[in-house]
């Protein structure tokens, strides 16, 4: 049984109206319960027993529960307040019975804390006979799968722990990743990468010396070094990168620590790596205080090597990055539950097994000299096999690659490649790049692909919050499927390609160039002996089966091709699959792929277009590819719900922007619910079942989408029948259509892009790629066919790598494309419109000689050629391809693609003739030889033999053409040199040697309105015999004969038909050439190339019948286009382009919001095809705004495209709604346009059902009609024209008089003119006021246009600045509803009520000094700070106190909400100015405006009284003195300006013409430096409102450099109603730190504010106690009620004053969070500053003292420690007599004074570990009891000038050492002792073990109080601490020590004194020296002892022995040496 106690809530969040009423819901596995609803409360106590039954199931280690808080709704779906989840792991293992969760933290839907928590109490009985494993923990793993290969994660993987149920999960991380990359833009931009390195723990190794590494994007940064396995390092690194976001996103984050000890290879400890993009994927891009685990790259089975703690911010372009937040347990918090990677995921290696088995199509890479030489000798040549492909693996910074297979296009290499990686991986994309080997030169790459891992594996964990359901994660598996690869076009060239980067994978690749087929699998624990190994024949027989081919078919019908920017060469488009249809590619059958040649036609305005008329080329490719059809199926499924569900969003947005009824915005949103659900239901995805080609990724993918799209589908139903407020559903819906989008990606799609080329020529010029699903037809479902399959649609084409993105438009083609299995082929004929026809084709071609036309003259061509001439055809050895035959003989077709004649296309044509006249030098002119020529000298005839063409009508008579460089009659003079016959060179002026003269005769003629079949008889025109000529050999024909041609041809064509008659399926079966040349032998193999296309086919689809459409096209307006003139406007006008016409509107001057108002009419627009097919998909219209300059060309402002409203009745009574439709230029919106158009199907009765002709407004300009265009209404327009700031120079003159002019809806008012700017900057009358007719729908309204002239000398008034206010909203108001922003703001009214105070006095009562300054010792202004920050522990006893706390916002005051950016009283607008060159950046800002508005509606009845005017009351605008104090408190995270990644920073402030530079007080090598720093200065405004706060970085030697700056605008601060001049504090005091500083108390300022806004005078009662205001009556005992009374507080009057004033909605008393900018980066944050202003007006009188901020400063403590003994210390030695033994001495130091280092005498021969020593260390440390951390001042290097300042936690560290005096100390154990945190010591050494330390390590929070755990607070510590040294990667005991601990304060020092060591002053405690035993000493400083106990006690019995032996040898030999005499003595006996 499971038992979910739920206690209580707190903080939950208010709603708008009113309290929650809260209700808890706990899901735990599928089931939910419920607890009862708690009405209005956000702080809920419930005390609820929820119940699980687990029916005899135990739980696992991966269960959790959900529980979630919503506000209980009546009616509808309850809101969503907030979620947790609570792991049961603890519950499981059997480590506890019961789980209390206190203050667990609620999150909203992206796992964001809401800043509530709730308790619940969790308790657990297993079932009987349970075996509980507390080790157990680990992610089960299980085989599954289709072919047994691949692993399957069960159980849910959550994203991280104490996440909410939403945030986890593969697919959603992929959608929020899809989201918030989609805002960056795809250009080069800068990007701040900051990576705060915290602390590490647990790292290997003993008496290390550790350093963090980390590198990215090639930049690489270090920590200082530091000492231990515990080191603390807290330091910021920052990486400043201006790339490409998706080449960011792609760099490694790679952490490393290395040993500083170490110059070995072996320095590495421990590394960690991650992608840049999953940081910023995170929320708000950054990873906050998190772990990281450390391991060894090289060691697979090596375990954690430690954990690094650290946060990670992305910070883009405009990106604020977030607070740190210190959690309040952060020191203590649990290391595994705040990994990086989730909590219940175990990092494990596995290996991603990448089987490579071969690649296909690679395209040339090498040149071909090698073999042009083996041709020469007779070799075979062989093109194609000219590349030497190996294919390079690159994962999470690991590279592999396959063998090198030479000179082969289709390598088979059959070889695995094992990437050893950790998993999961923070890496996402194996990147796979195909290389051609050079031997000399650097490898190309070939083409570049990417596998997703993201897209091929799910970590599972998708929990939905209402089922409590969760998927199955699949661990990373592809294939076998090939992929493909694009890059640079195919074509090889010896030049380098300009292309090249595209195969590096960087751009859209525009062609294919080969594929390669692999497969992925991922094993798990398992370490790869080989990194490259083959692949076993048993997986080459598999693959076999994946390889199986299937015919397709591809046909493409192009309607239109339209909008050539310029004609040329004649154009023709390629369509390819792959190779299939390449003409430059030989290894394919020829096939009809290529559309034939075309001349560009005008469209008579702008563009040029394709006269196809209603023969359209139709490219037709057959192709083999895998049947990948169930594949393809679901993606075009869901594809087609996530289409629908996208256009009925769009509606749903249009509605709720147009503000349409709640009844209509209900039926569009029901609408949308249906039809989703409707499709989730119908449209079900393909079984599998007996399908080809089928992998295991499939079946997973297939899961996993069907999982989603149930649960979307519940949803769905919910939402219809729970939902409350339909707007509120937005968000949900449009996370729907991002989640289906994610789904259909595809990553297994087989079948290469289907690439349209457009060729000028035989260049390549314009490409687009068209994905292959979007035109696959299939048979499952109609949905599952492709959006465009059989559909026409339109393409705009693009240039490969275009650097303009989009400027200019290649062409737009309309094509119909259908894509399916050649078994499916007759499936086609339903789709096709028109009739097919296929022809063979040649070109006959003749010369002339000598006048002759014949074949003799033919220099380089042949008698029958194909369009280009290059190729021979002979007619006799054409063949039509299998399955079809000849229908007709050859017979003569006039080629009309090709003919250009010169006024194809115009409406106005100028016919032009050239008069010559020669002489002798000085002789009279005479008609020339040739009188009449063209420009080119040829003969021409006479001006009246030329006729006009029909269809064309003169429009005056031959004139000279005098507007050029000609003498006044129109005459230009030559000398002609022979052998020319005429001048090379022309002069306007005559010269006596001059003997040829022309002028030129010009008629204008325009098109008429031809009747009826003229257009047919101009087309029978020309040579009767189909002859086309030309005057040189080339491109450029014409119909009529010349006497200066040369060449002509006529076309001849043959007609073929299929054997078998299938419809128009039966193209699919034209493949191969259709002639085969016999006739040269010497054909070289080589032209291949050419040969292609050119005697293939050409297929036609002859529409026989034409519909004519007419098109209105309604332009009303654009707004905010942008700025392309120096006057800052643009001149703008519109070209319209509809299919190949095209039109142009009026060009109207000076405007960045222009309203045309005009409808282009298109009469008779022929469109061939069904019109129904029209009316689904109709052709777009092009609306290109350009710029019009009187000199240059014009510049394109912008591209937008519209969609007609197609009427195929006319008299429908339906009219086309007026749109906002983006601008678009270079990828980037610039603007908007109202338009619409509409297409009406023109009947054959005539004109008489169209729309009535809309009113004309000049000749040929005709309005936008009633109806479409908006309704409007009469409205007022106040305008608050309160003054101009900060206006830049002019064309080199100061803006010294100017006026504003207001425009808005066609009216024009101007203001008055500012004598001087200098003086007063404000205008003299401020308020103006204009009638316009304005919509009556928001949508369409105009906007506001600011102009700022300057009245200069000589009347000049250029505009000096602009400004377009586009929203009108924000200033409508209701004008009978008085509100106090009209009125004045509260510090001037309160100024104009007492003028003639000067001075206000307020009388600070000074009791008990002697008490308060008792309290400045342990309450500061910091205690105030910090108490309001919450951080408890530095703040003292403030809030026991009851004294004021103040607001920290997080932002500036202007982002206050609440706060409405200071601009109540008038706002600041930017005024611009200038041509924008640079589209990237803003258009430079010349000034502001102050000001504001007021729109409110007027009656339409004048004899009605107008409203109430709503600026009233204003104040005086003339200049004040104020006094202003600024705060700065501390900056935070500042850009590093120095080498060592710190920077010097100090303040320097402007104001005015004032500045007060703070140099001397920079604080040394920091980035968050605590300033505290106050400045005074004086200014007057508006003249120096903006104050300047500037951090520079001090530099001694070179120049400081600025790291930001923030301006603060003090002028709307002291005009604002909110009182943001001062703060107001939460009580009024007359004392103490919080003591009153406004120049005015509490009861005048709410007296102002009663007066402001209309109020009676508040009166108090009851001794001031009590307060009647505004109605209401307040008590002092209301807010005071529960509060502690101060000696500090003011009177009670005042106090209730201020008290009231609070609830205004004022400031209150606040300290701000600034961004700092710089000019280097303006867009990217350089750091942050906390600080506050004051503004006081010197006219009121002196305000009150300022505030004390200045830093706290350190406090000196001594910590003594006296090492008494230690024991069970290891022996490490062995003495010449054979004893372990060791000479123990204790070393210590404090963390970061490691210069103080300390130790003791040496116990020398200890045997048993035992040592004495009585010795005391001494360390004098500077502590901040408030922030618990010591403050180390030191040089960083001997070079350095500033000592550098650190807060490190005070830590002690003792190390065991054993003395050597010949060689290195030897490490014995090493403890770690945190001051504040201490480990409880044990009271005797058996107690004493390493499990004491465990607790601290691990971060396992003790039961022990907290306060009673640190060392400040207990004072002295005696007992025993275990020492622990590492031995094969465990700890072990090293020994342990006895030690008192003691914190001594400065004040007790000198009472208590105690010395180092043993010395005097030897006291508190005294310490006799050691009693050490006998044996303990140097043996080489006492040699009596060493005799003693070392030489004797060993050796003893052998001195003992020795000397009995001595004694007796030496007793032998005397008696030996003494016996002779003595016996001789006794014979002779002399004495007697």
């Amino acid at each position: 049984m499971l038992r979910v106690v739920v206690e209580s809530a707190k903080g939950l969040p208010k709603k708008k109206v009113g309290s929650p009423d809260p209700i808890v819901s706990v899901i735990f596995k599928e089931e939910k319960k419920k607890t009862k609803t708690i009405d209005s409360e956000v702080n809920p106590v419930w005390n609820e027993v929820l119940e699980f039954d687990l029916n005899g199931v135990a739980l696992d280690h991966s269960s959790y529960i959900d529980v979630v808080v919503k506000d209980y709704e009546t009616i509808g779906k309850n809101k969503f307040l907030g979620s947790a989840k609570v792991a049961l792991k603890d519950l499981a293992s059997g480590q506890q019975k019961s789980l209390p969760s206190k203050n667990v933290p609620l999150g909203d839907e992206n796992g964001q804390s809401i800043g509530a928590t709730i308790n619940l109490a969790i308790s657990y009985d297993p079932p009987p006979n349970t075996m509980l494993n507390p080790n157990d923990a680990d992610t089960t793993v299980d085989s599954a799968g289709v072919d047994g290969d691949m692993t399957v994660i069960d159980g849910p993987q959550d994203g991280s722990a104490g996440g909410s149920s939403g945030q986890s999960g593969n697919l959603r991380r992929r959608l929020a990743r899809a989201q918030s990359r989609h805002r960056l833009a795809n250009k080069p931009q800068d990007f701040q990468i900051r990576v705060r390195i915290i602390e590490a723990r647990q790292l290997s190794g003993n008496n290390v010396k550790p350093v963090v590494k980390v590198s990215v994007c090639g930049q690489s940064h270090r920590t200082r070094i530091k000492r231990g396995n515990n080191p603390f390092f807290d330091e910021m690194l920052f990486y400043n990168v201006h790339m490409l976001p998706s080449e960011l996103f792609e760099q490694n984050l790679s952490f490393r620590v290395y040993n500083s000890y170490s110059l070995r290879a072996d320095s590495l400890m421990g590394e960690f790596e991650l992608d840049v993009g999953y940081v910023y994927d995170e929320p708000a891009h950054c990873v906050m205080r998190k772990w990281l685990l450390l391991n060894n790259p090289d060691d697979a089975s090596c375990g954690a090597k430690g954990y690094l703690k650290v946060s990670l911010f992305v910070v883009g372009t405009g990106d604020e990055p977030p607070a740190e937040k210190k959690g309040p347990n952060d020191d203590q918090d649990d290391i595994e539950s705040n990994l990086l990677l989730p909590a219940n995921v175990t990092l494990r290696w596995a290996t991603l097994s990448l089987k490579v088995f071969r690649a296909e199509d690679i395209p040339q890479m090498d040149d071909s000299f090698g073999q042009s030489v083996m041709k020469a000798f007779g070799g075979e040549g062989n093109k194609k096999n000219l590349v030497d492909p190996f294919l390079e693996a690159r994962f999470a910074g690991k590279k592999l690659c396959t063998q090198i297979i030479e000179k082969d296009a289709n390598p088979e290499w059959n070889q695995v490649l094992n990437l050893q990686v950790k998993f999961p991986s923070m890496c996402e994309r194996v990147k796979l790049t195909v290389f051609d080997w050079d031997r000399l030169t650097g490898n190309d790459a070939v083409g570049t692909t990417y596998l997703n891992l993201a897209k091929i594996a799910s970590s599972g964990g998708e929990i939905e919050v209402h089922t409590g359901k969760s998927e199955v994660g699949f661990l990373p598996v592809f294939g076998p499927c090939y992929i493909n690869l694009y890059g640079s076009p195919r074509e090889f060239s010896g030049l380098p390609d300009p292309y090249e980067e595209l195969n590096l994978g960087k751009g859209q690749g525009v062609a294919y160039r080969g594929r390669i087929l692999v497969q992925l699998s991922t094993k798990l624990e398992e370490k790869m002996d080989t990194a490259v190994d083959s692949i076993p024949n048993d997986d080459l027989l598999v693959v076999q089966k994946y390889q199986r081919r299937r015919k397709y078919c591809l046909c493409a019908v192009f309607h239109s091709a339209t909008m050539i920017q310029e004609p040329g060469e004649p154009i023709q488009f390629e369509v390819s699959i792959g190779n299939y249809g390449n003409k430059l590619d030989a290894t394919c059958k020829p096939l009809a792929s290529t559309t034939k040649h075309s001349g560009a036609v005008f469209d008579g305005n702008h563009y040029y277009y394709l006269p196809w008329s209603k023969t359209k080329p139709v490219a037709v490719v057959t192709s083999f590819w895998e049947d990948i059809s169930h594949r393809m199926d679901t993606v075009n499924i869901i594809l087609y719900i996530y289409h629908r569900l996208q256009s009925n969003l769009e509606e749903f947005k249009l509605a709720i922007l147009a503000k349409v009824s709640n009844n209509k915005l209900t039926d569009v949103w029901l609408k949308l619910l249906v039809d989703l659900i409707e499709d989730l239901e119908n449209c079900t995805t393909p079984q599998l079942e007996g399908r080809s080609n089928l992998t295991s990724l499939d079946v997973q993918l297939k899961k996993l989408r069907d999982t989603s799209l149930t649960s979307m589908k519940d949803g769905a139903k919910r939402m219809r029948e729970e939902a409350r407020e339909v707007k509120d559903t937005l968000a949900e819906l449009e996370a729907w259509a991002g989640k289906l989008e994610m789904l259909a990606e595809e990553p297994q799609n087989s079948i290469p892009d289907v690439i349209i080329w457009m060729l000028r020529g035989e260049k390549r010029v314009a490409y687009s790629r068209i994905p292959a699903h979007q035109i696959l037809f299939s048979t499952h479902s109609e949905q599952a066919c492709g959006r465009h399959c059989g559909k026409t649609q339109t393409i705009y084409l693009k240039y490969p790598m275009d650097k303009n993105k989009g400027l200019k438009v290649p062409v737009q083609v309309r094509v119909n494309m259908w894509l399916g299995l050649a078994a499916h082929e007759k499936k086609f004929n339903s789709f096709s419109e028109g009739t097919f026809s296929v022809f063979a084709e040649m070109y006959e071609n003749q010369a002339s000689v000598f006048g002759n036309w014949g074949t003799t003259g033919l220099v380089g061509r042949h008698k029958f050629s194909d369009v280009t001439g290059k190729i021979k055809l002979k007619r006799e050895y054409f063949l039509p391809p299998r399955g079809w035959e000849w229908e007709s003989e050859w017979f003569i077709d006039l080629e009309k693609d090709l003919l250009t004649e010169a006024d194809a296309g115009h409406t106005e044509f100028m016919d032009e003739v050239f008069q010559n006249e020669t002489r002798f030098p000085g002789g009279e002119w005479k008609a020339a030889s040739e009188p009449f020529t063209d420009v080119n000298g040829e003969k021409s005839p006479e001006p009246g033999a030329f006729t006009c063409p029909p269809g064309w009508a003169w429009e005056d008579k031959w004139a000279v053409d005098d507007n050029r460089a000609v003498d006044d009659q129109g005459w230009e003079y030559g000398v002609t040199i022979p052998p020319d016959d005429k001048p090379r060179s022309w002069a306007p002026a005559e010269k006596v040697y001059h003997i040829h003269r022309r002028r030129r005769l010009v008629r204008l003629r325009k098109r008429a309105a031809a009747p009826t079949g003229a257009a047919a008889e101009r087309q029978d025109r020309g040579d009767p015999q189909g002859w086309e000529f030309s005057s040189l050999i080339g491109w450029k024909f014409h119909r009529e004969e010349r006497s200066t041609d040369t060449f002509r041809r006529r076309r001849l064509k043959r007609k073929m038909a299929p054997e078998d008659r299938l419809g128009a399926a039966a193209i699919f079966k034209l493949e191969g050439a259709l002639a085969v040349d016999t006739g040269d032998e010497d054909k070289d193999s080589s032209d291949a190339t050419k040969m292609f296309g050119a005697n293939t086919p050409t297929v036609s689809c002859c529409f026989q019948n034409s519909y004519v459409y007419h098109l209105r096209v309604y332009v009303y307006q654009a707004r905010n286009i942008a700025s392309m003139d120096k006057d800052s406007f643009s001149d703008p006008y519109t070209h319209v382009s509809f299919l190949h016409l095209s039109k142009t509107t009026e060009k109207l001057p000076s405007t960045l919001n222009p309203t045309w108002d005009q409808t282009l009419i298109f009469n008779e627009v022929e469109i061939h095809g069904d019109p129904l097919t029209v009316e689904q998909r109709p052709p777009d219209v092009v609306l290109e705004f350009y710029d019009h300059d009187q000199v240059g060309k014009d510049e394109l402002l912008g591209r937008s495209i519209c969609s007609p409203m197609v009427k195929l009745t006319p008299g429908v009574d339906q009219n086309p709604k007026l749109l906002w439709h983006p601008i678009i230029q270079k990828g980037f919106k610039a603007g908007e346009a109202l338009v619409a158009a509409e297409l009406i199907l023109n009947n054959k009765s005539g004109e008489s059902d169209l729309p009535l002709v809309p009113p004309k407004r000049a000749e040929n300009l005709y309005m936008v009609p009633q109806g479409i265009r908006p309704v409007v209404h009469l409205t007022a327009v106040e305008i608050l024209a309160w003054g101009l700031r900060n206006m830049k120079s002019y064309q080199l003159a100061a803006v010294t008089s100017p006026s504003l002019v207001v425009e808005c809806g066609g009216q024009r008012i101007e203001s008055a003119v500012i004598k001087n700017m200098k003086k007063s900057p404000n205008f003299p009358s401020s308020v103006l006021f204009i009638k316009v007719l304005l919509p009556k729908e928001e949508m369409y309204t105009p906007p506001i246009v600011l102009k700022v002239i300057d009245h200069r000398p000589f009347g000049r008034k250029p505009v000096v600045g602009q400004c377009t206010i586009t929203s009108l909203e924000q200033f409508r108001c209701d004008p009978y509803v008085i509100t106090a922003e009209g009125a004045m703001s509260s510090k001037m009214a309160l100024m104009m009520a007492s003028p003639g105070k000067k001075d206000v006095s307020i009388n600070m009562e000074e009791t008990l000094p002697l008490l308060e300054a008792q309290e400045k010792e342990t309450v500061d202004w910091w205690s105030k700070f910090y108490a309001s920050l919450c951080e408890q522990d530095k703040c003292g006893p403030y809030l026991k106190k009851g004294y004021d706390t103040l607001k920290v916002y997080n932002c500036e005051l202007e982002d206050v909400p609440e706060f409405k950016g200071l601009t109540d009283f008038c706002s600041t607008f930017r005024l611009e100015r200038g041509k924008n060159d640079d589209g990237d950046s803003d258009p430079t800002v010349v000034g502001e405006f102050k000001g504001s508005f007021k729109v409110y509606p007027l009656p339409d009845d004048p004899s009605v009284t107008p409203p109430p005017r709503q600026f009233r009351e204003l104040p005086d605008s003339g200049p004040q003195e104020c006094l202003v104090r600024i705060y700065v408190v501390r900056a935070l995270d500042l850009q590093p300006k120095d080498n060592n990644g710190k920077c010097d920073p100090y303040i320097k402030i402007s104001l005015g013409k004032n500045s007060v530079e703070d140099r001397d007080n920079y604080i040394p090598n920091t980035i968050s430096p605590v300033f505290g720093r106050l400045f005074e200065m004086t200014c007057y405004l508006p003249q120096d409102k903006d104050l300047k706060i500037s951090v520079y970085d001090y530099d001694l030697l070179s120049r400081d450099e600025k790291v930001g700056e923030t301006v603060v605008d003090l002028e709307n601060r002291f005009l604002s109603r909110y009182n943001s001049y001062c703060g107001h504090p939460q009580t009024y005091c007359v004392s103490g730190i919080n003591q009153w500083r406004d120049q005015l108390k509490p009861s005048e300022i709410l007296e102002n504010l009663a007066r402001m806004k209309g109020l009676s005078k508040p009166r108090t009662e009851d001794n001031g106690t009590s307060l009647l205001f505004s109605g209401k009556q307040y008590t002092l005992a209301q807010f005071e009620g529960n509060k502690e009374v101060h000696q500090h507080l003011g009177p009670a009057r005042e106090r209730l004053c201020l008290h009231v004033l609070r609830t205004q909605g004022l400031v209150p008393e606040h300290v701000e969070t600034r961004t700092l900018y710089s000019t280097y980066q303006p867009n990217l944050s350089q750091g942050k500053l906390q600080m506050w202003v004051d503004v006081f007006p010197k006219s009121i009188g002196l305000p009150g003292p300022p505030f004390d901020i200045t830093p706290r400063k350190p406090k000196k403590h001594f910590l003594r420690v006296v090492i008494w003994n230690t024991t069970d210390v290891t022996l490490d030695e062995t003495s010449i007599t054979g004893e372990n033994m060791s000479d123990i001495y204790v070393k210590g130091w404090m963390a970061g004074m490691e210069e103080d280092k300390q130790k003791t005498d040496v116990h020398y021969r200890s045997l048993d570990g035992d040592g004495n020593f009585n010795w005391r260390f001494v360390f004098n440390f500077d502590y901040l009891p408030a922030e618990q951390l010591c403050l180390v001042s030191k040089k960083e290097r001997f070079w350095s000038l500033d000592k550098t300042e650190f807060r490190i936690p005070p830590k002690l560290i003792v190390q065991i050492w054993d003395n050597d005096k010949f060689s290195l100390d030897d490490y014995l154990g090493t403890l770690e002792l945190d001051l504040r945190n201490l480990v409880p010591p044990a009271k005797t050494p058996e107690k004493c073990s390493l499990s004491m330390m465990d607790n601290l390590e691990t971060g396992i929070p003790s039961p022990k109080n907290e306060l009673d755990k640190s060392l400040f607070a207990q004072q002295s510590v005696k007992g025993w601490w275990p020492c622990s040294i590492e031995q094969n990667g465990e700890k072990v005991l090293g020994g342990k020590v006895e030690m008192t601990v003691e914190i001594v304060g400065e004040a007790e020092v000198d009472e208590r004194p105690a010395g180092k060591g043993r010395d005097e002053p030897n006291m508190n405690p005294k310490l006799d020296p050691p009693k050490r035993p006998e044996t303990s000493f140097f043996w080489f400083t006492n040699p009596c002892k060493t005799m003693k106990f070392i030489v004797w006690r060993r050796f003893r019995c052998v001195f003992i022995c020795i000397i009995i032996l001595t004694i007796v040898i030496l007793f032998l030999a005397i008696l030996l040496y003494s016996l002779p005499n003595y016996i001789s003595m006794k014979i002779v006996k002399p004495l007697k």
